[in-house]
């Protein structure tokens, strides 16, 4: 499963660009579409030059599969697109996270997803912001939908 032209625009619109590196919410170097890393693993530092919006697209292209790999890595049950989608956004955000994958494979309920999805990963040095409760709101939408 690949992630679908939604599940890209989900992920892009939170994301936004930046042709210069920044230090995300977390503190960490960010350039393009998110990126904290180029393909080979090499860290985005805040010296690197600047890019193009192609070439973030491209770096947002050749990152991607590595978040999709993670979920159908961790998931064990059928996910529809829309699942597929959400888990991809949130993993591309947060790494991952084993208590939201094992809580999907057990098929928890809906509501303790959807509860997990909303009130966890919402915060960024200690501060909850707004901009990771809409995307947290916004992935469980998309998951159960």
């Amino acid at each position: 499963m690949k992630t679908s032209k939604k599940g890209i625009n989900l992920i892009l619109s939170f994301e936004g660009f930046s042709s210069k590196p920044y230090f995300d919410s977390a503190g960490i170097p960010t350039i393009g579409y998110g990126n904290t890393y180029y393909p080979g693993g090499k860290k985005v530092t805040m010296k690197d030059p600047s890019i193009s919006k192609e070439k973030g697209a491209e770096l947002f292209s050749s990152v991607l599969p590595t978040y999709e790999k993670i979920v159908k890595n961790k998931i064990k049950i059928t996910l529809t697109q829309n699942q597929f989608d959400a888990l991809v956004s949130h993993t591309y955000n947060t790494g991952g996270s084993d208590t939201l994958f094992s809580l999907i494979n057990k098929k928890a309920n809906s509501d303790t997803i959807k509860d997990w999805f909303t009130s966890r990963y919402i915060t960024a040095d200690g501060k909850t912001l707004n901009g990771l409760i809409r995307r947290r709101k916004a992935e469980a939408d998309l998951f159960f939908s």
